[in-house]
């Protein structure tokens, strides 16, 4: 189980874009990234294609570590954990000991 899954609301604590807030995604979980929302922005130089064939510069998201997020629960930045309910392991956040759905 992952500390950070697809369509988390996660605060960057780490690197140009810190303090922002974002959703979720996608994760990649060998490499230990994330692509948040609107984080980590790059501009990059599209060649045309058929698929594009107008080219020209794009705006998209490149991945960051995992460990330069944080999960948002309630609005507030938390760590998190695991335990098992009822037979299942869940997360819960350490701040506030709610569980994450």
């Amino acid at each position: 189980m992952q500390k950070i899954k697809k369509d988390d609301m996660v605060r960057v604590i780490a690197g140009k874009d810190k303090g922002r807030d974002g959703k979720v995604l996608s994760v990649d979980p060998k490499a230990g990234k994330v692509v948040v929302e609107g984080i980590n922005m790059v501009t990059k130089h599209q060649k045309a294609s058929q698929a594009n064939p107008q080219g020209g510069i794009v705006r998209a998201e490149r991945p960051i570590d995992v460990s330069n997020v944080m999960l948002l629960s309630d609005g507030q930045p938390t760590k998190v954990g695991f335990k098992v309910e009822g037979g299942k392991k869940v997360r819960f956040a350490k701040k506030t000991g709610k569980v994450i759905a």
